[in-house]
């Protein structure tokens, strides 16, 4: 009787219990000591894990280990992601290495030490690199998680220093494995959205292991290629981060965060205060030098001639002055009432360019008052120097001042136009440029021919 066999090759052999190995153990977290460790120029790294019991073999790809946070040596102590495996050519049991990380908080100490003098060998840490937070920000965003305590103390403490600042969050995970990838793409996401001027990375304070996904270097490039500038409140006054490092402005809590990111309202309210203050100031000392020459110009037309038109002319200038000083006044006043409601709402919404414009509003005001002021006085200057000519034009005096006479009849005082109007005898008086003459008619000569 014969029996069939299903006799295997080796490969065969191997290739089932590679895909048995694989399919029947998922992704596991090991923990073992370094040993036998060897990084050939391929970029792949190769070692053993052991313990008191056993040990074995691990295989690190080249894409792998360059998200390592720290460089591996013989006898650390690690936690490794791994997928279970069969090196077929060999027939060897091994680990694929997915994820490495240091063992213990001592561990995690020597990765961020390691990583950070190679970020600072690098240059990620000079301060030429870090750029200035904005005065002002129009809009500030959040990165940390929705549900923490963190931003609960940011929205507080922005709400209090200046209310109408708009808030957005970039939800995040602050804390675990997945944390840095959830932390990297909320920063990416708000650069691409570009909606903020300024950025807060924030959680509470925790252990060196809660505090580890702002440790990696994935997170720490980012944060350097962030086009919106980063500032980071990681943890307590005691805590150091990476991030804390490569952020453009360091702040020792969540709390501490917010009062760099948003200006005072206090502040502001001062500020606008004291530019009112000058802006105010200014238009008295231009109305008082106006007025100045206002009388000055009022004076001088009077010393020229002291006559009841002139007078009249003077009222008027008078009456202009009046009119100028209450329109600016009242020009003042309402621009007092317009900047009093902006001081008002600036804790709800008033951002930096608002005062701007009220300020810019303010000196076109000016302007266009000293305008209308020179306008006015040049029009009744012009007008009263017409009307003293033609005083001049019309006057008798300036007529005798040209070398004639008046000539009247006394005693009535009747002027003598024609000759027949005069008999001999009759009393006359001669009024010239310089006074009067009295004089007796006597008979006319006959004409000569």
């Amino acid at each position: 009787m014969e029996f069939s066999r299903d006799i295997h090759s080796v490969s065969r052999l191997v290739s089932e219990a590679r895909a048995v190995l694989e399919t029947g153990f998922p992704l596991l977290w090991v923990r073992g000591e370094v040993s036998n460790l060897a990084q050939p120029g391929s970029g792949h790294v190769y070692f053993s894990l052991k313990d008191a019991g056993a040990q074995v073999r691990c295989a690190l790809w080249r894409s792998k280990r360059q998200r390592l946070a720290f460089g591996l040596a013989n006898g650390q102590q690690v936690l490794a992601r791994a997928q279970v495996s069969l090196y077929e050519p060999r027939g060897e049991f091994q680990l694929l290495i997915e994820h490495l990380e240091p063992d213990g908080e001592g561990a995690l100490r020597l990765a961020f030490e390691q990583l950070k003098q190679r970020l600072a060998a690098e240059g990620l840490f000079e301060a030429a690199l870090k750029r200035p937070l904005p005065p002002f920000p129009r809009q500030v965003g959040l990165i940390t998680s929705p549900s923490g305590a963190a931003v609960r103390d940011l929205i507080t403490v922005l709400g209090r220093r200046f209310p109408a600042l708009p808030v957005l969050i970039y939800p995040a995970q602050v804390q675990g494995e997945s944390a840095p990838e959830s932390l990297i793409g909320a920063l990416e996401l708000a650069n691409a959205r570009a909606e903020c001027d300024v950025l807060i990375l924030a959680r509470g304070g925790g252990s060196l292991e809660d505090l580890n996904a702002f440790n990696d270097e994935r997170l720490a490039r980012a944060i350097r290629a962030s086009g919106i500038p980063v500032v980071s409140g990681v943890g307590h006054e005691i805590d150091f981060t990476i991030a804390d490092l490569v952020a453009d402005q360091r702040a020792a809590t969540p709390s501490a965060a917010a009062e760099l990111v948003a200006p005072s309202g206090a502040h502001l309210r001062e500020r606008v205060a004291t530019l009112s203050n000058r802006l105010i100031a200014a238009q008295r000392r231009r109305l008082d030098a106006a007025r100045q020459r206002l009388n000055a110009s009022r004076r001088h037309l009077s010393l020229l001639h002291p006559s009841a038109r002139l007078q009249q002319q003077a009222q008027r200038l008078d009456r202009a002055d009046w009119r100028l000083r209450t329109l600016t006044a009242n020009r003042i006043g309402a621009a007092r009432r317009r900047l009093q409601p902006l001081v008002e709402r600036l804790e709800r919404q008033a951002p930096a360019n608002r005062i701007e414009r009220a300020r810019w509003q303010l000196e076109a005001l000016e302007r266009r008052l000293h305008r209308a002021q020179y306008e006015l006085l040049t029009h009744r200057r012009e007008r009263l120097w017409r009307a003293v000519a033609g005083l001049e034009a019309r006057s008798p005096l300036g007529t005798l001042s040209r070398g004639y006479a008046i000539l009247t009849r006394l005693p009535e005082g009747e002027i003598v136009r024609d000759p027949a109007q005069v008999a001999p005898g009759d009393r006359l008086q001669i009024r010239v440029a310089g006074g009067r003459i009295e004089a007796v008619a006597r008979p006319s000569a006959p004409a000569l021919d």
